[in-house]
């Protein structure tokens, strides 16, 4: 994102909230598990508590999916023909493909054990929410192209980061919130593991000194790191072993770095970049 467009995103951050706890509440939630809160007040504190605490938790990875496509049309799409679409977003296709995985609809889950002997399982969205967000955002890069002034002379060039402490910040506000993403992931109490927790630092661990090493310390390659790996652990990360969740994570690394790196090579859509990884990793455990 380049300075001159800052701005226009930290609006939009709020207003795609916004728009997309609405599209999420009236629609999408009872798509997805078919419930809704319309219930007289009295009724909601009582035996629906615990449901509007999930409701709220799962309205956090419905609103992932419209950040992840609109860091991928950066600068690139008008301001409220992307809030529609995030509205349509969360209200209709992502609960379709959460209430398929995590809901059992339309005996998608039933389907793939009769089949293939197992449910697919998605711990905490590497597939359900981040590859979801990822592949449509790689399909509004490709239908919008590329931002104004990447191509120079005939060639393709890259956009280096605006602000380097601020994307370290934010990298490390997502890595550290993943944590909470991923625990929680389990909806109880109960069912809370320190398994998750390990698995999700090495994997994070495991990502940040692969990229480091292949991205030869340049800040913007260092920073996906650890996110490639925290995508591509989400889904299992409450079954493998913690050496696993390493290499995951440095399976995972790779991806963005090379997608980054070879962008001039590959002259693919900027936004692409963005989304590396958003579309690759998830596929290393998501089933």
């Amino acid at each position: 994102m380049r300075e001159n467009n800052q701005v226009s995103a930290l609006v939009k951050i709020l207003t795609d909230f916004a728009v997309s706890t609405l599209a999420y509440f009236f629609i999408g939630y009872t798509i997805a598990y078919d419930h809704n809160f319309f219930a007289p007040a009295t009724e909601l504190t009582g035996q629906q508590s615990y449901g509007l605490v999930k409701f709220f938790f799962l309205l956090t990875f419905a609103v992932a999916i419209p950040a992840i496509v609109s860091g991928g049309v950066a600068e690139r799409a008008r301001f409220y023909p992307m809030l529609c679409c995030s509205f349509l977003v969360v209200a209709i296709i992502y609960p379709f493909f959460e209430g398929l995985v995590w809901n059992g609809n339309y005996g998608a889950q039933q389907w793939l054990t009769d089949t293939f002997g197992a449910p697919s399982h998605d711990f905490a969205g590497s597939v359900v929410v981040l590859a979801v967000g990822g592949w449509i955002g790689l399909a509004a890069v490709i239908l919008l192209g590329m931002r104004r002034g990447r191509i120079k002379n005939g060639q393709t060039h890259g956009f280096a980061p605006s602000n380097i402490p601020m994307l370290a910040l934010g990298a490390w506000i997502l890595a550290v919130g993943w944590f909470g993403f991923n625990v929680m992931s389990a909806q109880q109490i109960n069912g809370i593991s320190g398994l998750v927790a390990l698995n999700s630092l090495m994997a994070m661990v495991g990502g940040t000194l692969v990229a480091m090493v292949l991205g030869r310390n340049d800040p913007g390659f260092i920073h996906n790191g650890p996110l490639a790996g925290l995508v591509a652990v989400c889904a299992g990360s409450d079954l493998m072993h913690p050496l696993g969740a390493l290499a995951v994570g440095a399976v995972a690394a790779p991806r963005p770095v090379r997608g980054m790196g070879r962008d001039r090579l590959c002259r693919r859509p900027a936004g692409l970049r963005s989304r590396a990884y958003n579309q690759c990793p998830e596929t290393v455990r998501g089933r």
